[in-house]
């Protein structure tokens, strides 16, 4: 059953204003509610379905949803005790921060790959730009998604494209349609559905998609799981059946969303900054579940994290396969 528009929000806002009063606490007990924190971008689906279609409350739990402005805020927030896990879409290099700061702070239970055909990541110039190209940015006013991952990642593709030490802000998502729409900014490395949204509405066009698996990985078909879903160990610990009930709804949901692509499109409203009329051309981001990791997915994930070794923005090596759940 799926529920209205505004009943959404009500949900949404009670959610976070659950998540913001019970500040600094864990969850105790199993009636408590579980709060999973999530940045309302597209690839956050399977906890908006989850949510929506009722597959956590058929499994008796009481999960609700908790809105954060970046990824790094959902991160804090888990270290802090206020959230049980992240959905999809939570960026992975922020996560492995937090790891870093908490040692043994959370496990993965599914991560969105994202490349130029599942698409996620991309650079978007207003629609009448004459750039045709990422290296024609040099010397341009450039915006990324707030957070250390999205900064990192704007910046290292401006220098494989031959831009030396390039300036990349940081700017909430929802500011980037409208920043290159007034002629604030000449182009954002932004995600989904940012590009879609800007493009329907005649304001902005995508100048290239794909760019993490392109010019990071090296490799346009590589997955880049940059966003994963996770609980906190502290969860698996206080409340192993619950967490255990969360996570195979969870699955569930992924489940629905591979298999729905068309009706699943709706809870994108009241989640993300999407309008309904426009949620049905927003491409889809995969989701890769904890048992279905491939060596060669391992592989690929390692190398996105060795790449903020290399930058000495983690102060340590992170290493995927420990952080993956396992049942």
């Amino acid at each position: 059953m799926t529920l209205k528009s505004n009943s959404r929000r009500t949900a949404l806002r009670a959610g976070t204003a659950a998540s913001l009063a019970m500040a600094g606490f864990a969850r105790a007990a199993s009636s408590e509610p579980i709060r999973i924190g999530f940045w309302p971008i597209a690839s956050g689906l399977p906890l908006y379905a989850g949510l929506e279609r009722g597959f956590f409350k058929e499994a008796g739990l009481n999960v609700e949803g908790a809105k954060f402005a970046s990824a790094q805020q959902v991160a804090e927030a888990m270290v802090a005790g206020r959230v049980q896990g992240s959905a999809n879409g939570t960026a992975s290099a922020a996560l492995a921060l937090a790891e870093i700061t908490s040692p043994g702070l959370f496990k993965i239970i599914c991560s969105n790959p994202s490349n130029h055909k599942l698409v996620l990541d991309q650079f978007v110039v207003p629609k009448d730009s004459p750039v045709k190209s990422i290296a024609e940015l040099a010397g341009k006013r450039i915006a990324s998604g707030p957070g250390i991952q999205n900064v990192t990642l704007a910046k290292v593709i401006l220098e494989k494209n031959g831009i030396a030490d390039p300036k990349v802000v940081e700017l909430p998502i929802g500011q980037h349609v409208p920043a290159l729409a007034a002629g604030q900014l000449d182009a954002v490395y932004t995600l989904e559905p940012t590009g879609t949204a800007g493009r329907l509405k005649g304001l902005t066009r995508v100048l290239e998609n794909g760019v993490i698996a392109r010019y990071v990985l090296g490799n346009p078909d590589a997955p880049w799981f940059g966003g994963s879903a996770s609980v906190t160990t502290a969860f698996l610990k206080e409340s192993p059946e619950d967490a255990k009930k969360y996570i195979a709804a969870y699955a569930r949901a992924v489940d629905f969303v591979r298999k729905n692509a068309t009706a699943v499109r709706q809870h994108m409203d009241g989640f993300t900054s999407i309008d309904a009329s426009l949620v049905n051309e927003v491409p889809l981001a995969g989701f890769t579940l904890y048992n279905e990791f491939t060596a060669s997915d391992v592989g690929y994930f390692q190398q996105f994290f060795d790449l903020f070794t290399e930058r000495k923005i983690f102060s340590r090596r992170v290493e995927v396969r420990p952080l993956l759940y396992t049942a």
